[in-house]
């Protein structure tokens, strides 16, 4: 393939190289709910080279006929966005709140992150109807609220939906490591009043224990580091200029091709 494959081209190739694992496998064996994540951001010819590095072990995901499936996910914050804020500014005592539908199925899950001991991401989820996706219904109010309660022992303010994103992801899975890495490709970002495309890029996320797993040794043979980004704060953002984000002020300018004031 021409080394000016784009990053879906690169994901298709990595994909179709790797031995399946099915979707109950990947629940039973790796379900990762309380994880260690971090994040990279990649070039196509990265992306080709740490698989080439990635241990036998994993295996990529596959239903039906698929590796690759579209995500879309509807994020919920205040008016004043205190979600972003408390994640720019580290405060430990976080939480992001989003539904998330897997558009090639149907599926959706309303989902709360929150942050355990040693900076571990708990990820909180129940299956909803996708019609209810774009709003918090009542049932999911009651997960929120009692799920911050019993984190936090804190109320949950009013929250509304402020964002949109959809991309393309492969998952590949190392239950013999307990260890998944996300890849993700054609980001897109919207509102009610903007939308905007990430880079011809793709974010890596490696789901491990400790944060030190086989897939964070190979991208740190390479050279490459892990960046602080969330999507949400990105796209964020990205669609508001306005806001300080300083923290993803590089990587916004660099990679993103955002113009902050």
């Amino acid at each position: 393939m021409s080394t000016t494959a784009t990053a879906v081209d690169e994901l298709i190739r990595a994909a179709d190289s790797r031995d399946a694992i099915g979707l109950d496998e990947v629940m039973s064996e790796t379900a990762l709910q309380s994880r260690i994540d971090r994040k990279y951001l990649l070039t196509a010819q990265e992306l080709r080279e740490f698989v080439l590095l990635m241990d036998a072990e994993y295996r990529i995901l596959q239903i039906g006929q698929r590796r690759l499936f579209g995500y879309e996910s509807v994020y919920f914050d205040t008016a004043d966005y205190m979600g972003y804020r408390d994640h720019r500014q580290g405060r430990r005592r976080r939480f992001k709140v989003r539904s998330r539908t897997y558009t090639d199925t149907g599926l959706s899950m309303f989902e709360i992150k929150t942050k355990g001991l040693r900076n571990m991401t708990v990820k909180h989820r129940m299956e909803q109807d996708h019609l209810l996706a774009d709003r918090i219904s009542a049932e999911a109010q009651v997960f929120l609220d009692s799920t911050i309660a019993k984190e936090y022992g804190e109320a949950v303010p009013e929250l509304i939906p402020v964002m949109r994103n959809s991309y393309r992801r492969a998952t590949f899975v190392a239950p013999a490591y307990s260890e998944r890495v996300t890849c993700d490709v054609q980001l897109n970002f919207s509102n009610t009043g903007a939308a905007v495309a990430g880079p011809d890029a793709v974010v890596v996320e490696t789901k491990s224990l400790n944060g030190r797993g086989v897939a964070d040794l190979a991208l740190r043979h390479l050279g490459i580091r892990d960046v602080s980004m969330s999507k949400y704060c990105v796209g964020m953002a990205l669609l508001h200029p306005e806001l300080p984000a300083n923290k993803w002020d590089r990587l916004l300018r660099h990679r993103f091709g955002a113009v902050r004031a």
